[in-house]
């Protein structure tokens, strides 16, 4: 199993979800970073990760000319012999258990939608400034969405829910089979700027046979809070997933292998 990290540009960030991937009860076989053109203090922070990592740190880079997070995602995941994907943003720091759960609802025939706890301004300034990440309690104040920040493993069974679904699907917090991914030619690389890269994916993904399984209350993540990105591309993109979904489109002529 890798754990893909994408990031660009945020190099505090990215020190807190590599600090939490150390504090992991289970660890994946590796580490690839998907690095979108950040400069040179994200290198600097994955060199250091990756001299007190006790497992394999693959960093894919490419030059910053804009958004283009599929093309380096699909590098790195042609950089990995796993079997199984998961996947999270630079700015998700994990529950200890995080991949012990991911590996616990791994299962073929499915994708993993997951979901994340949001932080107020305040808390992930607090954390940045300190360079420490202090546990979360799904009751502490400022929290949305509580019920994410909850870990009950007993009861998840009875809140993962598995559909044909795509349009909720968050890069964010997923995992999928490498072979899945390949068979759908992976992320679309026609697709510029931000938005709608993870839910296009999961439309194919469904289109050629998957289902989603949607796990609650296991696999818990923190969602650093930050500005907006930039969404000039939003609507274009939204268009091209319903155009996959509509259709049944289940391979995209330039993505993994193009």
């Amino acid at each position: 199993m890798a754990l893909l990290i994408s990031t660009y540009n945020w190099p505090e960030a990215l020190k807190l979800v590599l600090d939490s991937v150390l504090r992991q009860r289970v660890l994946p076989d590796e580490i690839i970073i998907a690095d979108d053109g950040s400069g040179e203090p994200t290198r600097a922070v994955i060199n250091a990760f990756a001299k007190v990592s006790s497992v394999p740190v693959k960093h894919f880079w490419h030059p910053d000319e804009g958004f283009r997070k599929t093309i380096i995602i699909n590098q790195a995941i042609a950089g990995t012999e796993s079997a199984y994907i998961v996947e999270i943003d630079g700015d998700i720091v994990l529950h200890p258990d995080f991949i012990k759960d991911h590996r616990n609802e791994a299962e073929k025939g499915f994708y993993i939608r997951g979901s994340r706890v949001l932080l107020p301004e305040g808390k992930t300034n607090r954390f940045l400034n300190s360079g420490e990440f202090q546990r979360i309690s799904a009751f502490g104040k400022g929290i949305r969405n509580r019920f994410n920040a909850l870990r009950i493993p007993l009861l998840a069974p009875l809140v993962i829910k598995k559909s044909k679904r795509s349009n909720n699907f968050i890069g964010a917090n997923c995992a999928f089979w490498r072979n899945d991914f390949m068979k759908v030619n992976g992320y679309n690389n026609e697709l510029k700027g931000w938005g709608h890269e993870d839910i296009e994916l999961a439309a194919r993904f469904i289109n050629s046979g998957l289902s989603q399984k949607k796990v609650k209350l296991k696999a818990i993540c923190y969602h650093l809070h930050h500005a907006l990105n930039d969404r000039v591309h939003e609507n274009i993109n939204y268009r091209v997933y319903l155009d996959t979904l509509n259709k049944g489109i289940t391979y995209c002529a330039n993505g993994y292998h193009h």
